[in-house]
């Protein structure tokens, strides 16, 4: 690559941006006038992301091993310091991306507002660069870079102790700068003159026009004042756009028959211009490339299985795209980036421009999960291909329909839980059903856990029992999982103190007798200013009133020690583990701490919680019922 004027060598990965080089160096530095909050902007395809991944190769002290430094601009580089923290956003929650900061600066914090506490105490400041904001949250439609900005950004902003840069789109940009000081924020909006980079993205195109570097030999690439020129008139069309430079020549170099180089007016100008010119030289409509892409563009952020593409571009359209997607690598291969058995788009912009030229969003959304849905073998989600088990949620949200979806125990189960809430989440929580607010409820510790699938269900199963979703904890058991308990009864109880579990001496019954306040509904005296509910152990049947707690038998210490499990407790865990074997059989997390427990000598363990009691029957391998 030509070196710059200057006679400095470019940055290899950025190839320019020189001025917006030396500005970061300058924040990275703490120059005199420097803001302590750099928020770096500008339209889709801006190269933003491209200019932070090179700034942050001269923040490594590894990666800077292996570049040309002595040749570089010195005001572009910055000096050898420990590199920042980088919690990416893109696929991840704000939550996930603040606890991720935690981690890195080895925070012991265990809520929110201690993180930024704890930022502020430090002695020395800490310096962080947040990318692709744009690209947070694990589903598009839930509004996560919102989340991230009005959540974590903003009081990471705010916290003195913190050198802030961030990769933000513009309107979120002068939300964030509004929310500070004057002095202490700078917007560098890559779109603006003073930070316009022509002669970087010719060299950009120069570069990706040249046979020595990969290019094919073609009349406008081997020679080296027509490859320059067209290098020129490439940059200019594409305003400060590097995106459409790197598409305009890819467009060219995979369909160069008939290309005039001397003709600017089909070189495009924007994303939009790049689909419709390569379309069109290749005699393809329009329209037919935007619907080849509209399934990726319609698609998580990890992108499409090839497998799907077809028939996700079949729904969209409304006809066959067989023909279509067997011969159009060469129509749609521009804008896409293959990776293994999966296509994703080649920049978001590029999905953002199929997006905003579909005649209704909505109802391509709802054909694609209609189209997902339909691939699901007998409705079991077990056997679902991943992609459509941990994405259908998004696509649903999108068309509006994800409420009717939240109604299957074995997507809540099989599906990614990080995923899935953020979808769930996003909807209005009047539009949920019963067993979508249980899913809702139960998420956070779904995703807390990282529980697997098994496990999920299990936790799923006794938290639809806890709301009196019986008919769906049993669609639980039906799910092929081997769960590790039932749960027989809940009870919403308050301020349960003590359980314990015995039997009736008269009939032999066993009975959970569950310590609560006085007055409480139902409940026997106990003492001067106690009360006992008295449940059976087996079934949350209320015993006559005229029943003695003082009569119930509690299992002698031998019945316990001779019992083949026994129980260990934490302020939020429990585990049931095998005597013999000395392993965990079930284990029982919560969202809220237990109050009390006990384990019956046959293995139907009670718990308490702030929201009631219930009874779950241990599924030991060795224990019949």
């Amino acid at each position: 690559m030509t070196a710059p004027p200057e006679g400095y060598a470019p940055h290899p990965h950025i190839g320019g941006r020189t001025a917006a080089l030396r500005a970061l160096a300058a924040w990275r530095m703490e120059w005199p006038g420097a803001p302590r909050v750099l928020l770096l902007t500008g339209g889709a395809g801006s190269g933003s992301s491209r200019l932070i991944t090179g700034f942050l190769m001269l923040c490594d002290p590894e990666f800077r091993g292996r570049l040309p430094l002595d040749d570089m601009d010195p005001s572009t580089v910055p000096p050898d310091l420990p590199a920042p923290a980088v919690p990416g956003p893109e696929g991840r929650t704000a939550a996930q991306v603040l606890w991720l900061l935690a981690e890195h600066f080895g925070l012991s914090a265990a809520r929110t507002d201690e993180v930024y506490e704890q930022l502020a105490g430090l002695e020395q400041p800490v310096t962080v660069v947040v990318p692709d904001v744009d690209l947070a949250g694990p589903v598009r439609g839930a509004g996560e870079p919102a989340r991230l900005v009005r959540e974590v950004l903003k009081p990471l902003a705010a916290t003195a102790t913190v050198r802030l840069l961030v990769d933000i789109p513009r309107e979120y940009a002068a939300e964030l700068a509004g929310a500070l000081p004057p002095g202490e924020v700078q917007v560098l909006d890559l779109d603006d003159p003073q930070w316009a980079d022509q002669e970087g993205l010719a060299l950009h195109a120069e570069a990706a026009l040249d046979p020595q570097l990969g290019a094919p030999e073609l009349p406008f690439t081997a020679d080296p004042a027509v490859r320059r020129a067209l290098a020129e008139a490439v940059a200019r069309r594409a305003g400060n756009s590097p995106l459409v430079v790197q598409l305009a020549v890819q467009c060219l170099l995979m369909a160069p028959e008939g290309f005039d180089p001397d003709d600017a007016s089909v070189l495009p100008s924007s994303v939009d211009e790049a689909l419709d010119l390569h379309a069109q030289r290749l005699g393809a409509d329009p329209q037919t490339l935007r619907l080849m892409l509209a399934p990726l563009a319609l698609a998580g952020s990890d992108g499409l299985p090839v497998a799907l593409w077809g028939e996700l571009a079949a729904a969209v359209a409304g006809r066959d795209m067989s023909e279509d997607i067997a011969g159009g690598m060469l129509l749609a291969g521009p804008f896409v980036q293959p990776e293994e058995d999966r296509l994703r788009l080649l920049h978001p912009a590029v999905g953002a421009a199929v997006r905003a030229g579909l005649p209704d969003l909505r109802a391509a959304q709802s054909r694609v999960a209609v189209a997902l849905l339909s691939t699901v073998p007998g409705q079991d989600w077990g056997k679902a291909d991943p992609y459509v088990r941990d994405h259908i949620a998004g696509h649903a949200l999108e068309s509006g329909q994800l409420p009717q979806l939240l109604t299957d125990p074995g997507l809540f189960a099989h599906a990614d839980p990080v995923v899935l809430r953020a979808a769930v989440e996003a909807c209005e929580p009047g539009e949920l059903g019963a067993p979508a607010l249980t899913y809702l409820r139960t998420a956070p510790l779904l995703t807390r856990t990282q529980a697997p699938a098994e496990l999920r269900a299990a936790l799923l199963e006794t938290a639809f029992a806890e709301d009196g979703l019986y008919e769906y904890a049993a669609a639980v058991h039906r799910l092929g999982f081997e769960l590790p308990w039932q749960t027989l009864w809940s009870v919403r109880v308050p301020d349960v103190s003590a359980v314990t579990v015995g039997r009736l001496p008269e009939s032999g019954q066993q009975v959970a007798a569950l310590v609560v306040p006085a007055g409480t509904p139902g409940s026997l005296p106990l003492g001067e200013s106690g009360a006992v509910s008295i449940y059976g152990l087996t079934q949350p049947v209320e015993l006559p009133a005229d029943t003695d707690p003082a009569r119930i038998e509690r299992p002698t210490e031998d019945e316990r020690a001779e019992a083949p499990l026994f129980l260990s407790r934490g302020a939020d865990y429990l585990r049931v583990w095998d005597r013999a074997s000395e392993e965990i059989v079930a284990a029982l997390v919560s969202d809220v701490p237990f109050t009390a427990a006990d384990l019956s000598p046959d293995g139907v363990l009670v718990v308490a919680t702030e929201r009631g009691a219930k009874a779950l029957r241990v599924r030991a391998p060795h224990l019949t019922h």
